[in-house]
C-alpha cells in the first residue's frame, strides 16, 4: 500500500498548514505538496517548546528513556512506509534505507540506556567544611541541566539519521530539551512519517505535546527565525559549509548568542606512509575506491585526499585505484543541487593548474560516476582551493617528494572530521611524528582502515576543529552528543528537598 502523505506540519500535535505549499522532488514516484513554513509558525513552535520544557526538562530519567525508546518502537512500526517514501525521494537503495533506520532505531535506544545510568551528568559533591581555617567551606553540588528548547536543522544526506529524529534530536530529548525540526525539502516526505511516529511516543508517554515539532518548507526566513528565536537556546546542523556558517553567525549576532553545532565538511586525508604503500598498496587502493564511491561519495566522511610518497610504488597505487573506479556504475545523488555542486567540483579541480585527471566522471542530471585526479606536493601546498571538499565519488592523489612534504602537507591542513594513516611496522618512527600533528586536526584518528561508517557508541567522535565543526570540543555521534545540550549547575547550601532529582 503506497503511503500517501498529508504535507502538513506537526505543532504541538496540531498538523496544520502553512502559506501556501511546495512541491517535493524525488529521484523516482510520484511528486506531493508540502506545507511551506513562516517565521509566525517557528513562534508558534518555539513558544510551545518552552512551555513543554516546564515538564519535560524536570521529568525524570526514567520517563525520558521510556519516551525514546517508544519513538524508537514508533519507528519501526512504520518501517515499511519509511523505506517507501525515503527510496523515491532520495534515490537510495532499500537496503541503505533499510540501515539507517536500523541506525536511528538503535541510536534512540542506546542513549536511553545511557541516561538510565547517570554517568553523563558528571555529578560531583564537594561536602561542607564548616571548620576549615581560615574560612569555612560552605557544602557544593553540581550537575549538568538541559538548556531548553533546541532547533535542529535536518540533513540532506542522511534523511533518517541526522534527520528528524536523528542524532541532534536524539541528543536533545535525551537531554530533556524539546526539539523543532526544520525539515529538509529534499525528503519532506520521509521527515513526515518520522514525526508521525514521534507525535504516536509523545501520546503513548502522556508528554507535553510541545516537545517536539517539525515544520516543513520555507525558504532563508524560516531558518533565520529559527536560529534568532529568543527561545531557542542552541541550534544543531548538519550540512554544507556555507550553509553552515550562515546560521552560526546568526547565532553568534543575536542578542543573546547561543551555541551552534554545526557538523559542516571535511576532505578526510588518507596518509599512506611508505611501508604500507610499497607492501599493500594495490590493496589499499581497491578499499579506497570503494569507501570514496560509497553512497555515490555522499558522506561527510569521504577520503577524498590520498597522500604518497612519490615514486613506483606510487604510480602502482595509483594504477590500482583506476582499475578500481572505472568499472562503477553511475548512482542517484541525493538532490539536483548536490549533483550540480559535484559537477562544479569536479571542473574546479580539473581547471586547476598542476592537476591531471585520470578517471573522468559522467555526471548527467542526477546520475554521477567518480572521478580521480593526480597532483604533486608542491602543488597542494601552493593551491588552497584543492583542499576544499567536493562532495561526491571525487578522489585526489597527492604525490610528495620526500617525506618531509607529507609532514608539511599534514601541518597544512585545515580541521577535519577524520584524517587516517596506512602504516606498517616499519612506519612505526614516522606515524610518532605524524600524530601529533594530525590529532590537532581531526576529531576521530584511523589506522589502517577507511573513515566511511560512523559507529554510534560512548567513544566515538564526530567532530573537529573548523570547519570540519563549529564546536571542536563536542561530537554530532555517540552518547557524548548528548552534552551538547546540557550545562553545568552548582547549588551551594541546598537543603535536599530543593535539589534536582538527580542530585537528590
Amino acid at each position: 500500500m503506497m503511503f500517501t502523505p498529508q504535507g502538513k506540519h506537526l505543532v504541538a500535535g496540531e498538523w496544520m498548514e502553512g502559506a501556501g505549499t511546495f512541491a517535493s522532488d524525488p529521484a523516482t514516484g510520484p511528486s506531493y505538496h508540502f506545507a511551506v513554513g513562516t517565521p509566525k509558525i517557528v513562534d508558534r513552535a518555539a513558544k510551545a517548546g518552552e512551555e513543554a520544557f516546564w515538564s519535560y526538562g524536570y521529568s525524570s530519567r526514567k520517563d525520558r528513556a521510556a519516551f525514546l525508546y517508544a519513538i524508537a518502537d514508533e519507528i519501526e512500526a512504520r518501517a515499511e512506509a519509511i523505506t517507501e517514501i525515503g527510496s523515491q525521494e532520495s534515490g537510495l537503495p532499500e537496503a541503505r534505507l533499510n540501515g539507517e533506520r536500523g541506525r536511528t532505531r538503535d541510536q534512540l535506544r542506546l542513549f536511553a540506556s545511557h541516561i538510565l545510568k547517570g554517568d553523563y551528568l558528571d555529578r560531583r559533591h564537594d561536602e561542607a567544611l564548616p571548620d576549615r581555617q581560615p574560612l569555612p567551606r560552605t557544602d557544593l553540588q553540581m550537575v549538568q541541566r538541559p538548556i531548553g528548547p533546541v532547533a535542529v536543522f535536518g540533513a540532506s544526506n542522511f534523511p533518517l539519521a541526522f534527520s528528524t529524529a536523528g542524532g541532534d534530536t536524539a541528543a536533545a530529548l535525551a537531554a530533556g530539551c524539546p526539539v523543532i525540526v526544520k525539515g529538509h525539502s529534499a525528503h519532506p516526505g520521509t521527515s513526515e512519517v518520522v514525526a508521525e511516529a514521534i507525535a504516536a511516543a509523545i501520546e503513548k508517554c502522556g508528554l507535553h505535546p510541545g516537545v517536539f515539532s517539525l515544520i516543513q518548507g520555507g525558504k532563508r526566513d524560516v531558518g533565520v527565525a529559527l536560529a534568532q528565536h529568543p527561545l531557542i537556546n542552541a541550534v544543531g546542523f548538519t550540512g554544507s559549509l556555507a550553509g553552515g556558517r550562515a546560521l552560526f553567525d546568526l547565532c553568534a549576532q543575536r542578542d543573546r548568542p547561543v551555541p551552534f553545532f554545526g557538523e559542516l565538511g571535511s576532505i578526510n586525508p588518507m596518509f599512506l606512509l611508505p611501508k604500507a604503500l610499497e607492501g599493500r598498496g594495490k590493496d589499499i587502493a581497491k578499499g579506497w575506491a570503494g569507501s570514496l564511491t560509497m553512497g555515490a561519495g555522499q558522506f561527510c566522511t569521504n577520503p577524498s585526499i590520498a597522500i604518497v610518497l612519490d615514486g613506483p610504488d606510487a604510480d602502482a597505487f595509483v594504477s590500482a585505484a583506476v582499475q578500481a573506479l572505472e568499472p562503477t556504475d553511475a548512482q542517484t545523488m541525493l538532490t539536483d543541487g548536490i549533483a550540480l555542486a559535484y559537477r562544479t567540483g569536479r571542473d574546479r579541480i580539473a581547471a586547476s593548474v598542476g592537476v591531471q585527471e585520470i578517471v573522468t566522471s559522467v555526471c548527467d542530471m542526477r546520475n554521477a560516476t567518480p572521478c580521480l585526479f593526480d597532483t604533486t606536493g608542491d602543488e597542494w601546498l601552493a593551491n588552497a582551493e584543492l583542499g576544499e571538499e567536493v562532495f561526491g565519488p571525487l578522489g585526489l592523489v597527492v604525490r610528495t617528494r620526500d617525506i618531509e612534504q607529507m609532514l608539511a602537507i599534514a601541518r597544512s591542513l585545515d580541521g577535519q572530521l577524520t584524517c587516517t594513516i596506512h602504516m606498517d611496522d616499519g612506519d612505526t618512527e614516522l606515524g610518532r611524528r605524524m600524530v601529533p600533528v594530525l590529532e590537532r586536526k581531526a576529531g576521530r584518528l584511523l589506522v589502517n582502515g577507511f573513515p566511511t561508517g560512523v559507529e554510534v557508541s560512548d567513544a566515538m567522535v564526530h567532530g573537529g576543529p573548523y570547519p570540519a565543526s563549529t564546536n571542536f570540543g563536542a561530537t554530532s555521534v555517540g552518547t557524548m552528543s548528548i552534552r551538547r545540550f546540557l550545562r553545568p549547575v552548582c547549588y551551594q547550601n541546598f537543603p535536599g528537598a530543593l535539589l534536582p532529582e538527580d542530585l537528590r
